[in-house]
């Protein structure tokens, strides 16, 4: 009974989104104001139906109803109770639930935050996200649906895929959500503006922090993942450039060049067609990325293997999406206008310069990601690009941006003056050919101490945290001292642009040594046999049997020591998940400020003797710490009270007005 009134709760869903869809327009179009007040109960209604949808499936996953198709395929009596919650977005047919269950929670959102927008506005936005709904609802009941009966009942279940069965994947898959729906608000608010013609200033802090905060997600998400490949998959890596990894990667990349986009556009009302430009394209590749995993196209461990009729559905709603929205755009962009102008030297200039970068970077990781697909599709062949590739065309694409990231906030708006900013810049370019000078004299070991690459990376690592600390000195002091005095007047979002833009640095200091200084070994270690790497000595002391509430195991016991005097000792396993007779290595590992140390078991050799994968990571703990900077950066930004405070709507044209062009006291 509750799995049909969970699918119960998703029909009546499709009528209510429906009604969201087209009764606003209508309203908008004629002023009918029955319409218009349909979309916000429409969005209430919404997001109530879906919970006791989604509450029904989780429901059947604790409760072991294993006449329910889907609940059999990805759970099993004996799978822990917070696994089994996890399992309701494990696999195809509940992530998609999940999706829009998230959907319809930004939809709320956006229904009850925009109280105080014109209604006929708002009655568009919300009418845009009700068609978004409608294809997911669509899909879910007539393609996907997670209720789907199984006669006669499975016994037991075939069990959560175990890599699946790890901490972070109960928070990840949200994380990664919440960012690819939330850039869904961007994209209605986008569409609204062509539909209106109305774009101004006041348009953008409508938008800006809705953007922020689903990125802010994204960026969390795509930390949880990076960390669950890192400790769970036993490899010893974080990112592998995995077609997957790449479509929560892209409409990233295009996100941060929205935010920054978005500023322009508020600040000196510029920049307008490209905003709504770049608002279409982050959610066509949060789109693209639904498309990607759910489609059967690729290979990787992150995506579904579902039938063909899957995939042809959201190809065609995702063209559906960016070929109407894209349309729309060629007729109507010049309406909303370009907005004002700016001198070839400027932060204006500056910030689109780095738009460019990033959406071209977007662009090259697109072109990686579906070349070999292409080929495929059309039998020209089977290709493979790897890391070498993005290497090779992403860095150089973005060692430009991060050294624009560190010149933008410094410009002054409208017109600055070269040296101007050479005089306030000198501090951090000096600091950052310091730190890329004489940090990897520092380092141990001669192997890679005069490695171009380290020496560029730690040079933009240094060059992102000095410009932010120059920049934050010379708004704070402004020569007259009264730095305490301005540092509670300053905007919450300059504290979160100087946070991430901070993060940004640590990242790409913790990559930088994390693969410039990392030592590894794969090697066959016999029991009691010690093996050196990286200064650290790792004993095979012993290996005996480990039981789990679902698998069993063989545990490895390896103390480890450095310079003859004890560190720790790591707890390597080796796993076997019987349900689904799957093997699977849960690597020890140690993180500490400045190194990781990383021991994972193979395969036995023998009778004493296993595979074993040691590896001393430098600075892996700066590549988390530098994300989770960028994060709080983004969410402290969304929370700035300026967009926090109603704004009248009549106020709107005249907040398009310039901006004086001294910046020293001005938001970000």
């Amino acid at each position: 009974m509750i799995p049909e009134i969970g699918l119960f709760s998703l029909i009546l869903a499709l009528l209510v989104a429906l009604a969201q869809g087209v009764l606003p327009l209508l309203g908008a179009a004629t002023g009918w104001q029955a319409g218009l007040r349909v979309a916000r109960p429409a969005a209430v209604g919404q997001f109530c139906l879906t919970t006791i949808a989604i509450g029904c499936l989780a429901w059947s996953f604790v409760d072991n109803d294993f006449s329910v198709l889907y609940v059999a395929a990805n759970s099993h009596a004996d799978l822990p109770a917070a696994y089994r919650f996890a399992a309701v977005w494990g696999g195809h047919e509940g992530s998609l639930l999940l999706w829009l269950y998230l959907l319809t929670a930004w939809t709320l959102a956006v229904a009850l935050c925009s109280r105080r927008l014109p209604l006929p506005f708002v009655g568009r936005v919300l009418a845009v996200m009700g068609w978004i709904s409608v294809g997911f609802l669509l899909f879910l009941l007539f393609l996907s649906n997670p209720f789907e009966r199984l006669m006669p009942p499975a016994m037991a279940g075939r069990d959560l895929n175990p890599l699946l069965q790890d901490p972070g994947m109960i928070v990840h898959p949200p994380m990664l959500y919440m960012g690819y729906v939330g850039f869904s608000v961007a994209f209605a608010f986008a569409i609204a503006a062509l539909l209106s013609g109305e774009l101004d200033a006041m348009w953008a802090r409508w938008v800006r922090p809705w953007t922020l905060a689903a990125w802010t997600f994204l960026t969390i998400g795509i930390l949880l993942g990076s960390a669950w490949a890192y400790y769970v998959l036993g490899w010893g890596g974080w990112w592998f450039w995995d077609p997957v990894e790449n479509a929560s990667f892209m409409p990233w990349l295009a996100g941060t060049a929205l935010i920054h986009s978005l500023i322009v556009t508020e600040r000196r009302g510029a920049f307008r067609s490209w905003t709504v430009l770049l608002a279409i394209c982050t959610f066509s590749l949060s789109i693209l990325g639904t498309f990607l995993v759910r489609s059967g196209v690729l290979t990787s461990v992150h995506a579904f293997a579902v039938d063909p009729g899957r995939g042809l559905y959201i190809l065609g709603f995702m063209l559906v999406i960016v070929g109407g929205s894209l349309a729309l755009y060629a007729w109507r962009a010049p309406s909303v206008g370009l907005g004002g102008g700016f001198s070839l030297l400027s932060r204006e200039s500056l910030l689109l310069s780095n738009n460019v970068v990033l959406t071209v970077a977007a662009g090259s990781v697109l072109l990686g990601t579906l070349y070999p697909v292409a080929l495929d599709v059309l039998e020209w062949g089977k290709i493979s690009i790897g890391p070498p590739y993005f290497e090779a065309v992403f860095v150089p694409l973005m060692t430009p941006a991060i050294f624009l990231m560190g010149i933008g906030p410094v410009a002054r708006w409208k017109q600055a003056e070269l040296p101007d900013l050479g005089r306030r810049l000198r501090i951090a370019f000096g600091v950052s050919v310091a730190t890329a000078v004489l940090l990897p004299l520092a380092m141990p070991g001669p192997a890679r101490l005069g490695s171009p690459m380290v020496m560029l990376g730690l040079w933009l690592a240094a060059w992102s945290v000095a410009s932010a600390a120059v920049h934050a000195w010379q708004r704070l002091t402004d020569g007259d001292g009264q730095w305490l005095r301005r540092l509670g007047r300053q905007p919450r979002s300059w504290y979160g642009m100087l946070l991430a833009h901070a993060g940004v640095g640590i990242f790409i200091a913790g990559v930088t040594l994390a693969n410039g200084y990392e030592v590894k070994q794969e090697l066959r270690m016999e029991l009691g046999a010690t093996q050196e790497a990286g200064g650290y000595a790792f004993t095979f002391a012993s290996i005996g049997p480990a039981a789990g509430p679902n698998y069993s195991a063989q545990r490895g016991v390896f103390p480890v020591t450095r310079n003859g005097k004890p560190v720790l000792t790591l707890y390597p396993e080796k796993r076997l998940y019987t349900v689904q007779d799957m093997a699977l290595s849960q690597a020890d590992i140690d993180s500490g400020f400045t190194r990781d140390l990383f021991v994972a078991l193979g395969e036995p050799v023998g009778d004493t003797a296993w595979t074993v994968r040691l590896q001393v990571k430098p600075f892996m703990t700066w590549i988390w710490t530098g994300c989770i900077l960028m994060a709080l950066g983004g969410l402290l930004a969304a929370g700035d009270k300026r967009y926090r405070r109603a704004q009248e709507p009549a106020r709107a044209p005249q907040a398009a007005m310039p901006a004086p062009a001294r910046t020293t006291q001005e938001g970000v």
